[in-house]
């Protein structure tokens, strides 16, 4: 018995809490309730899906093969700018360099010899010992001993720069994103994946997307796209969890393309974060705040939208509802919008039961608080049969 009152009691609920909807429960006499427009002040904001990411991502690559030979970071550890991440096997790099350290000897060893020979030449040239020939020969060797001991230092500083490339440094202060490679991993230049990711969090950039009409609005109200960032209010991030992160942010960039698949162009709001709460790669929602002063305000649920043009059903002096267009804001919170025109101070409107109006259809107008009543009334009256009535309607 408990369990089907509950049932009657839930189901009894829904009927009610329906009516505060499009429909409305049979009072019999034609009864809707209305409301005078009047203006007033609200506190509305617009709520974005966003992504979050760190000021500065930069993705460790190798630039030489190799296996590794040393991991010397862990996930999620902070790293300063020229710290070590990673070592790569380097004997191969080190014999290069070796190589091309005794050829920069060899060079250095050919060179003094024919600079010798090229200051004896000179001599004998100048005693008339040897003719003009001997000595350019001997000029022309020095000059080769000098480019061939350019060419192997040029060598050998190219091996010493490759064996360097062996020791993978952080290029950025960061945070150590994932490790996927381990010690003993063969990794090349070539690999898609990247050995880390040193991510700046100190400051957030949080990316979300605006529609195309409201940064055309935006911007022709104050004049320009610059201007109209700067005249952006502070925002908050709604985090993953629901919560709202204690600092707030500020919009500091605006996409100059609109992305052709979206219709949206791209924002981004900048976030401190100095307790590292937020992480590279998150998610949430930026939250715009809008301050509705002296403005017409009505529940979303009065209004009913027909191929992108929004109507209220106003009240006439002889108590005929009439079908009218309303024009609103761009930014609502998802319960009320702001009217812009089509209502003015004084108007009435209809606020409950709009799907079973009519243009031109007469009605008998009662309060809000009146229509409630009758309401609960009608629930605390109903059969079970007039709740199965109901459920099949």
């Amino acid at each position: 018995m408990k369990i089907k009152n509950c049932i009657m009691f839930s189901v009894l609920a829904a009927i009610v809490s329906s009516c505060g909807s499009g429909s409305r429960p049979s009072f019999g006499d034609n009864e809707y309730p209305v409301e005078t427009v009047s203006t007033k002040s609200a506190a509305m904001q617009s709520t974005y899906p966003a992504t979050i990411k760190g000021v500065q991502d930069v993705e460790i690559r190798p630039k030489v093969s190799g296996f590794i030979t040393q991991v010397c970071v862990k996930e999620g550890q902070a790293v300063s700018a020229g710290q070590l991440l990673f070592v790569i096997d380097n004997a191969t790099y080190q014999a290069q360099v070796r190589q091309a350290q005794a050829a920069v000897n060899t060079a250095k060893a050919q060179l003094n010899t024919a600079k010798l020979t090229y200051e004896n030449n000179k001599q004998l040239f100048e005693k008339q010992i040897i003719g003009q020939f001997e000595l350019s020969t001997a000029e022309n060797s020095y000059q080769t001993a000098q480019a061939s001991l350019a060419q192997a230092q040029a060598a050998l500083a190219s091996a010493q720069e490759t064996l360097s490339y062996c020791y993978v440094k952080s290029p950025a202060a960061g945070v150590v994103g994932s490790l996927p490679f381990k010690v003993g991993a063969l990794v090349s230049a070539s690999n898609a994946q990247p050995l880390t990711t040193v991510s700046n969090i100190s400051s957030m950039e949080v990316y979300f997307s605006m529609t195309e009409k409201d940064i055309l609005e935006m911007t022709k109200a104050s004049g320009s796209a610059q201007a109209a960032i700067g005249a952006m209010p502070t925002v908050k991030l709604q985090l993953a969890d629901g919560t709202i992160y204690p600092h707030p942010g500020t919009v500091t960039k605006m996409s100059g393309v609109i992305d052709p698949a979206t219709g949206s162009v791209q924002m981004i709001a900048v976030f401190q974060n100095p307790e590292q709460l937020l992480k590279s790669g998150g998610s949430g929602a930026v939250v715009v705040p809008h301050e509705a002063a002296n403005s017409v305000i009505i529940a979303q649920s009065c209004v009913t939208e027909v191929q992108d043009k929004k109507f209220v059903y106003t009240l006439g002096k002889d108590n005929k509802v009439k079908y009218t267009e309303i024009t609103v804001a761009p930014q609502n919170d998802g319960v009320n919008y702001i009217v812009t025109s089509g209502l003015q101070v004084g108007d009435r409107y209809v606020t409950n039961g709009i799907t079973k109006l009519s243009d031109g259809m007469e009605i008998v107008p009662i309060t809000p608080a009146k229509y409630q009543q009758k309401i609960s009334e009608q629930a605390k009256a109903m059969t079970a049969g007039d709740i199965v009535n109901e459920m099949k309607k």
